[in-house]
């Protein structure tokens, strides 16, 4: 008891030093306001079904010539505008106080549109980003989902054992090359129906590559879902 009263003083604190601003109306008090969710850009149809690039009806070429490993990716945004500045504050300005409020419209957009998963797991980070990052921004997001739809989170049974170069800017077939053989499931997954989650999805080769180790460790399906899609 006293120490959940020390962590809610300690959270009021950060919040008197460095309130929170809506990343849309910029007013103080929470990182996206509910008067303006409804301005977030939202990814609607169509779009591919396996990938979710959007402006694609049935399947994109990409898919069509070299299919992911997973069972599709599914996010509420496209990442531009505020969704953009909102996973920037998250990832690169050490916003940690933003994961609440996006896994809460993670949690909402699986309500609204169900997936299969009984379990989720994040992408996870190589120890040496770990280290200079302080935190895994994902996994940030991945347990404000969990807390809010309801599902376990198992954050030790995926990692990254290669530190392969960052992703911004690499093409399609780099990124691919960047993340093979960058992954290690630790844990037995037998029938496990895994939600994967991530950030942003670019051409989906870091949630594909997880998604194989993922199965190979016996999960019966792998979902990517993600805040936002890049076009």
């Amino acid at each position: 008891m006293i120490g959940s009263f020390i962590s809610q003083v300690s959270k009021q604190a950060v919040n008197l030093l460095f309130p929170l601003t809506c990343v849309v109306c910029h007013r103080e008090g929470e990182f996206i306001c509910g008067g303006c969710e409804g301005a977030l850009p939202r990814l609607n149809q169509p779009y591919c079904r396996e990938c979710a690039l959007p402006d694609t009806r049935g399947v994109c070429r990409w898919c069509a010539q070299e299919p992911l490993d997973l069972d599709g990716i599914r996010a509420p945004y496209v990442f531009e505008g505020p969704i953009r500045e909102a996973v920037h504050s998250l990832k690169y300005r050490g916003v940690r106080a933003a994961a609440p409020s996006l896994g809460r419209l993670l949690a909402r957009y699986l309500s609204e549109y169900p997936l299969p998963g009984n379990l989720i797991v994040s992408v996870p980070l190589h120890s040496r980003r770990m280290r200079s990052r302080g935190y895994n921004q994902s996994e940030l997001l991945a347990r404000s989902l969990g807390k809010e739809a309801g599902l376990p989170m198992q954050s030790n049974s995926l990692a990254r054992v290669r530190n392969s170069a960052p992703q911004v800017g690499a093409s399609r077939d780099q990124r691919r090359a960047n993340v093979e053989d960058s992954f290690l499931c630790r844990a037995g997954l037998a029938g496990a129906e895994v939600l994967l989650v991530d950030d942003v999805a670019t051409t989906g080769s870091t949630l594909s590559a997880c998604a194989s180790v993922l199965k190979d460790a016996g999960a019966s399906s792998v979902w990517g879902l993600v805040l936002a899609r890049e076009g």
